[in-house]
């Protein structure tokens, strides 16, 4: 793993000084971006900004969102199971990053501080582009943008520029051997001169994930799935497994559906709708799967219920209305629906089972003024959430069902957001130099109540809370010349707790057995970032690198706690400790993103892609800790080859060693997954291509770590798939 990086960064080195500049060099980031609400430049952009384009996205070939981040070799992903995602920027993960999804916000009440699924809620095959964006984001975006956010944006119906009706589409299959994954995908746009209608359908089937077969030669068992439970004549029974590359119990099936409506009114006005719906069949939780207690397996089963999303949003655009050049309005509804289920093993008298229902009400207003060199957009937007929280135990024998402690309080939860926002960019000294500035003011109240205390005695059964802050951000972009580019910037994050953080009861999966409990005295957190970054263009050559600085206020982390006096109780006939999440401070976080580009020919590219974040914990009159989340060195190389008919790449993912001493004692980094000296580092050599024999026919083809390397991505208690073997035929038309 060394020697990949140092000859990474030898290599950039060594292009940079030798390569003499070539004025025919395109101009740099000459790239569209919409993060700023609405169409701006990216090189005008002081933050760091990646945008996943449609080609690219076909290109990958992912399996699911979060394996599209991967393929960036940007995007840091945990996963715990094959039917989970969850992105880590700059070492916020979660509730620290905010996912949205054609402008409406994604994050809810509930989004919790560990690992999330949600990412894959959103059919990657149904994207037109995602815009990653890298440091707090919260003038534009509001709470949760701590660590950068991802913006998602589905394909749009298509008007017709004839009086005759427009079809467009496109439809693909896929096979991919490791885990006998079947997909089918069709979108379809049929439009006027003034109505357009799409709609897109996606349907997964994946079944169990195979591991890889290539051990580290110290840990020749890693991973490895010796035995699982399996319901025999009734019986709980632990089963040998035949081959235990195998990691039964993670396949699950995924189906989504999308229909936008279009109608532009006249060459001012334009109305859409847009409805979406994603759902999915029980997903096994598979870490938890393979936990053991007293010698043998604990639990009989383990598995999130159905993961239902649904979304209906309407929007208003305009142009010249007014004191604004651009106008948006946009007022959307969302439905979640998510459930937990668990049994002990041999415990036929207790299935457990949680389920959350959430209803999202939300709006956002953005507007642009353009003047001289001047461009200024200001926005209103909010979001109510109301969390419906219930929960039961079964007897699987019997049929009878007991009350049972639901996660979240079983009364009312309710937690309202607004935001009152503007952002400013002026062009100076003929475009040479651009200033970004922004300032947001932002208000948050919380509500839930507990209506049934009896399972625990908890000595509040209500919370109150209202958080407000001010945010902001300040930036500055030198571009001397088309060929060299230099942006810094200061900017402010801001997270009001949710009811997850708040008032959740939770057992932590860790060798200390956990138990998380509810906390009224949280506050909000904070973060504080400085940016420094410059490109370079020298003849073939594109070099990029970003440094940031982050500075961690009021952190919210798990600590001990004290519940009723004590430091720990019995839970589900078990002493645990006591948790709750607290706000500890402070914490800092420090790192880098470097790419670089070679342009051997026309047709040959050469690329690499590099990120090392640094995060530490200073709690109060405790010696500092790592902070969880922080992954360890990763990055991607790859090689391109590119002509009319075939599109060709050979890529190299890979990850540092994440050494246990780097983890943190009490928080989601899950070092019972991982081996005694932690998370090993490893490497996947990859080779993917695309041919496109008729002019809308391409055949896809790939073979996904030809070593077969067993390895995990940290803080996973899932491996990721051995060799595997893609095959795709996608359609345009």
């Amino acid at each position: 793993m060394k020697k990949i990086l140092c000859l990474s960064a030898l290599l950039s080195l060594y292009c940079i000084g030798n390569a003499q500049t070539d004025t025919s060099v395109k101009n740099m980031d000459e790239v569209i971006i919409y993060s700023g609400k609405f169409a701006e430049r990216k090189k005008n952009i002081a933050q760091r900004v990646e945008v996943i384009s449609a080609r690219q996205i076909a290109q990958s070939n992912a399996q699911n969102t979060g394996d599209l981040l991967i393929n960036t070799g940007n995007v840091f992903v945990q996963k715990s199971q094959q039917g989970g995602s969850s992105p880590v920027i700059r070492g916020f993960e979660a509730s620290r990053v905010l996912l949205v999804i054609d402008g409406v916000r994604m994050n809810n009440a509930i989004y919790r501080a560990g690992h999330l699924q949600n990412a894959i809620t959103v059919d990657q095959n149904s994207l037109e582009r995602i815009e990653v964006l890298y440091g707090p984001a919260s003038t534009l975006y509001g709470s949760d943008a701590l660590g950068g956010v991802v913006l998602m944006r589905t394909k749009m119906p298509k008007l017709s520029a004839t009086n005759k009706t427009l079809f467009t589409g496109s439809a693909f299959t896929r096979y991919s051997s490791a885990n006998d994954e079947k997909t089918a995908h069709f979108d379809l746009s049929i439009g006027g001169k003034k109505f357009a209608w799409l709609q897109a359908y996606n349907y997964s089937n994946f079944g169990d994930t195979k591991m890889g077969n290539h051990y580290p030669s110290k840990y020749p068992d890693f991973g490895r799935r010796s035995q699982y439970v399996a319901i025999i004549n009734g019986i709980d029974s632990v089963v040998k497994n035949e081959d235990d590359r195998l990691q039964r119990f993670s396949g699950y099936k995924q189906w989504d559906i999308a229909q936008k409506f279009l109608f532009k009114q006249n060459n001012k006005v334009t109305h859409s709708l847009n409805l979406q719906h994603s759902n999915s069949t029980n997903v096994p939780r598979y870490d938890r799967l393979q936990d053991v207690r007293s010698g043998t397996l604990r639990y009989a089963e383990w598995y999130y219920g159905p993961q239902k999303r649904y979304l209906a949003a309407y929007e208003l655009a305009v142009a010249n209305m007014g004191f604004f050049n651009d106008f948006k309005a946009n007022v959307n509804y969302q439905h979640i629906e998510e459930s937990r289920h668990q049994r002990d093993y041999r415990r036929y008298d207790r299935l457990d089972n949680r389920m959350e229902k959430l209803a999202v009400l939300g709006f956002v207003i953005d507007g642009r003024k353009l003047w001289n060199n001047n461009e200024l957009t200001v926005g209103l937007d909010g979001q109510l959430n109301n969390v419906k929280s219930s929960a039961f135990r079964k007897n699987i024998q019997t049929g009878v069902e007991t009350g049972l402690d639901s996660r979240y309080p079983n009364g009312r939860n309710k937690m309202n957001y607004f935001g009152l926002y503007a952002q400013h960019l002026v062009k100076l000294k003929g475009g040479k130099f651009i200033l970004n500035d922004g300032i947001r003011l932002q208000a948050v109240s919380l509500h839930s109540t507990i209506a049934d205390n009896s399972f625990f005695t908890l000595p509040f059964t209500e919370v109150d809370q209202k958080a407000f802050a001010v945010t902001g951000n300040i930036g500055a972009v030198y571009i001397p010349d088309e060929n060299f580019r230099v942006n810094a910037s200061i900017s402010s994050g801001f997270r009001a707790p949710n009811v997850d953080d708040v008032a959740r009861i939770f057992e932590s999966n860790t060798a200390s057995r956990q138990l998380i409990v509810p906390n009224s005295e949280i506050g909000p957190e904070y973060t504080y970032n400085v940016d420094l970054g410059f490109t370079q263009n020298i003849k073939n050559v594109r070099f990029e690198i970003t440094g940031f600085y982050t500075i961690f206020r009021n952190a919210i982390a798990i600590s001990p706690f004290q519940f009723n006096g004590q430091d720990s109780i019995t839970y589900n006939n078990t002493r645990v400790k006591v948790f709750a999440n607290q706000n500890v401070n402070r914490a800092y976080l420090y790192g880098f993103n470097s790419n670089l580009t070679i342009d051997f020919s026309s047709r040959f590219r050469f690329y690499s892609t590099i990120n090392y974040t640094h995060g530490r914990l200073k709690p109060k009159n405790v010696a500092e800790v790592p902070l969880d989340h922080i992954p360890p060195v990763y990055g991607k190389t790859g090689l391109t080859y590119t002509n009319r008919i075939i599109n060709a790449e050979v890529y190299g993912l890979y990850n540092g060693w994440k050494r246990l001493v780097n983890y943190n004692p009490s928080g989601e980094d899950n070092a019972q997954y991982a081996t005694a000296d932690g998370t090993p580092a490893w490497f996947t050599l990859n080779v993917k291509a695309t041919l496109t024999p008729l002019k809308n026919i391409s055949l896809q083809f790939g073979v996904e770590n030809i070593t077969d390397r067993n390895y995990r991505y940290f803080a996973s208690g899932f491996s990721a798939p051995g060799r595997n073997f893609i095959v795709a035929i996608r359609s345009n038309f």
